[in-house]
């Protein structure tokens, strides 16, 4: 039979995870619906002070490149706060999700489906690798190194259609 120390410990274990999961739910929430009305001071806030933002693969290097800091991270999604957003539709799904939690740190890894129509009106889907590290930083978890790898990419028509939607005749 398990001791109370051992029962902290596991519960530390799972509420670690289950912040860590809210982390990144945040993240990705955010991301969906980025535009000039974006919480900026929320999103960066996701990130420990001293964060790393990457692309990795040479798809996602040359396109998103490397960040080092919750400053410099910040300052690379308020180049997506415009109007008009740079997305008329955004969406990510996180599946596949592995969670690891030690003391204060933790590690996650994710496959990620983003869905994404642009305002120019052209439409992407992407797949990606996501490798993240956390780290408990004041009291919070937070992202600490974000990486991202391309898996597949490729142009396609729009997401979105005012099409009916078949369903069965009654």
């Amino acid at each position: 039979m398990p001791d109370i120390r051992e029962l902290q410990a596991r519960l530390r274990f799972f509420e670690s995870q289950q912040a860590i999961r809210a982390c990144i739910n945040r993240y990705m929430t955010l991301c969906d619906g980025l535009d000039a009305r974006t919480p900026l001071d929320e999103l960066a806030s996701l990130f420990t002070r001293e964060a790393v933002w990457e692309g990795k693969g040479a798809r996602y290097a040359a396109s998103f490149g490397g960040y080092r800091g919750r400053e410099a991270i910040g300052a690379m999604f308020a180049t997506y706060m415009k109007t008009p957003a740079h997305f008329a539709l955004n969406a990510h799904f996180l599946a596949s999700e592995v969670i690891q939690v030690e003391g204060d740190e933790g590690q996650g890894s994710w496959m990620m489906l983003q869905a994404s129509t642009f305002a120019d009106a052209g439409s992407h889907l992407n797949a990606a690798r996501l490798t993240v590290r956390f780290a408990l930083e004041e009291g919070h978890w937070r992202i600490a190194h974000f990486q991202t790898e391309n898996l597949f990419s490729r142009p396609t028509t729009a997401w979105n259609s005012d099409m009916p939607l078949p369903v069965p005749a009654g």
